[in-house]
């Protein structure tokens, strides 16, 4: 059947330009965070830090790299705002506040090494072309490693500038009895970042984290090893297996959606609680409906999600949470597993902390 022009829809053509737009902003900031992970990689951004106005070469210099390459280099941040350029003398800053997001593996803004997750879900590009006509599932385990230490560099900004000053007094006496001494528990605790800042901030307690990616824990015994830390245990468990002690704390930080049963995680945690204890949810901030999390913060969760979180539940069981499930059903879902106080406890920029006790 021929398609005439009557067939066709009325083109508002600024509409067009204006999403055509959209999508090129979209391109340019892609193809600049792959030069953001490049700085970070090469200790672009380390050697700018503190250093004041710097020439190519001069940065080239220090970084034993290419004087052309770094050049482009610098343009393209400058075009990004990630840095300042000076036409004048042809140099170019990084302004303090930038590089503490960007140079100080320390700072509690540190975001660049969290670059390793998108640039993961990139390479594994037709991984998810398969698994999205498939429906089989792609477990945690099946992913590039840079991925784990992506992940675990990115949640841990978040974990040190708010886990322990923040979340934890926002739980229902917990602090106290962690302070006196308490058992913890970290359920897939990945490479450890939230067990090793419990295990430091209550050394009269001990945590214990488990996960079930053997990988990731012999990468968390080492970073307890590198940092000292004796009050601290990594074991090879699933979210239904580990002992059940009684702990005074059980943490499921950024966990519990990518899970293929919170509905038997929930019930086996309640067994494993101390009369006392509390469980805690770390979850990303999602509002209940999809309409709510219509953001850039849901785009990027509903992204990860996507390509992450949804395989590997569908890998493990299948009830699919997802990233934005949202406070309702993570509500309904301790409720049913005999939880009888579940509230919200806090809430920051990019995360909602769930607690629920007897």
């Amino acid at each position: 059947m021929t398609t005439t022009t009557e067939n066709l829809p009325s083109i508002d053509l600024s509409k067009v330009e204006a999403f055509a737009g959209q999508v090129i902003m979209d391109m340019s900031a892609t193809m600049g965070s792959a030069m953001t992970q490049l700085g970070h990689k090469l200790g672009l951004f380390t050697a700018m830090h503190g250093a004041g106005w710097i020439t190519p070469r001069h940065l080239a210099d220090k970084t034993g790299t290419h004087e052309r390459y770094v050049q482009e280099w610098l343009n393209c941040m400058a075009a990004g705002k990630y840095i300042y350029y000076n036409p004048e003398s042809k140099t170019y800053q990084l302004p303090f506040e930038h590089g503490l997001v960007l140079a100080e593996p320390e700072s509690p803004a540190y975001l660049t090494a969290g670059l390793d997750i998108p640039a993961t879900v990139w390479a594994e590009e037709e991984k998810l072309v398969a698994e999205f006509k498939s429906g089989k599932g792609l477990g945690w385990h099946q992913h590039a490693h840079k991925l784990f230490f992506g992940t675990e560099a990115s949640f841990r900004t978040g974990y040190k500038a708010h886990l322990v000053d923040a979340w934890i007094p926002a739980l229902d006496g917990i602090k106290e009895i962690l302070t006196a001494g308490g058992n913890i528990a970290d359920i897939g605790c990945g490479h450890g970042a939230s067990s090793l800042l419990l295990a430091k901030a209550f050394p009269n307690s001990h945590v214990f984290g488990f996960d079930y990616h053997k990988e990731s824990i012999l990468v968390a015994r080492q970073r307890a090893h590198e940092q000292g830390i004796s009050n601290v245990t990594f074991e090879n468990c699933t979210a239904e297996n580990y002992p059940a002690i009684g702990y005074d704390l059980i943490c499921f930080m950024d966990a519990f959606h990518d899970l293929g049963h919170p509905s038997r995680a929930a019930i086996y945690a309640l067994r494993a609680l101390s009369k006392s204890g509390s469980v805690m949810l770390v979850e990303p901030l999602a509002g209940d409906r999809v309409e709510d999390n219509l953001n850039p913060i849901g785009r990027m969760y509903y992204a990860g999600s996507t390509a992450l979180c949804v395989p590997h539940s569908q890998h493990d069981g299948g009830e699919c949470l997802g990233a934005q499930a949202g406070g309702a059903k993570l509500f309904d879902i301790l409720h049913k597993a005999g939880f009888k106080n579940v509230r919200t406890a806090i809430k920051s920029q990019v995360n909602m902390v769930i607690e629920a006790k007897r």
